[in-house]
């Protein structure tokens, strides 16, 4: 195809698993057609499409992010331990093929530009700090040593892609729409939120600790 935004896609689905750019996911193929689309993908250009499979709703979700293949390992019955990485995002225009395996002409989606950048870097700050004290309170909880990757993303879309994708517990719904934006600012801004919400209930949970070990210790 000429239209270099456009192309087709073997797709992969995953119930309730979203993946993000930049982000590494590991895999174990054992499906027979899936080994079919592994063997055809590892000699074209180590591409293809997870989209996320909404067990509840029995649906296909309709963005999801390119894997390229950075490692394989294949054994002699066929199954295949693979290690992806996340690249573009993409919206699935037309599902072309259901066997063996799903197909799809895709065209690729990046966030809008963002005129106001210094309103933005702001909003990556406190998006950042939010995260920070959310780890330094769980740390105090838990009364273990809680560590932020040294490597973690300082550019805008990047950090929003990097939180998404470490949201904790049931929260493939929420990943999802958080896939589906276009709009730094507004994925920042509803990270912001859940993040500052965890932010005031660990902080809570923090001084009800604390009240309780000064009890103990008789200082109150």
């Amino acid at each position: 195809m000429s239209d270099l935004s456009v192309r087709e896609l073997p797709l992969f689905p995953l119930p309730d698993v979203v993946l993000f750019p930049e982000e590494v996911l590991p895999l174990h193929i054992f499906e027979s057609r899936y080994r079919i689309m592994l063997q055809n993908v590892l000699e074209k250009d180590k591409r293809f499409g997870i989209v996320r499979w909404d067990p509840n709703n029995q649906a296909y979700a309709s963005v999801g992010c390119c894997a390229e293949i950075m490692q394989h390992q294949t054994f002699e019955d066929g199954r295949s331990n693979i290690v992806t990485l996340g690249q573009q995002r993409f919206r699935v225009l037309e599902v072309i093929s259901e066997t063996p395996y799903r197909k799809a002409i895709v065209s690729w989606i990046e966030d809008d530009i963002v005129e106001d950048q210094e309103s933005l870097h702001q909003l990556s700050s406190d998006v950042q700090k939010a995260l920070e004290d959310v780890v330094s309170l769980t740390g105090k909880l838990t009364g273990s040593e809680v560590l932020l990757p040294e490597d973690l993303p300082d550019l805008p879309r990047e950090l929003s892609f990097w939180i998404a994708s470490h949201l904790g517990g049931r929260a493939a719904q929420e990943q999802q729409v958080l896939l589906e934006l276009i709009d730094t600012s507004k994925r920042l801004k509803r990270e912001y939120e859940m993040l500052n919400q965890t932010r005031k209930q660990l902080a809570a949970r923090t001084v009800i600790k604390d009240t309780f070990s000064n009890v103990d210790r008789g200082n109150i």
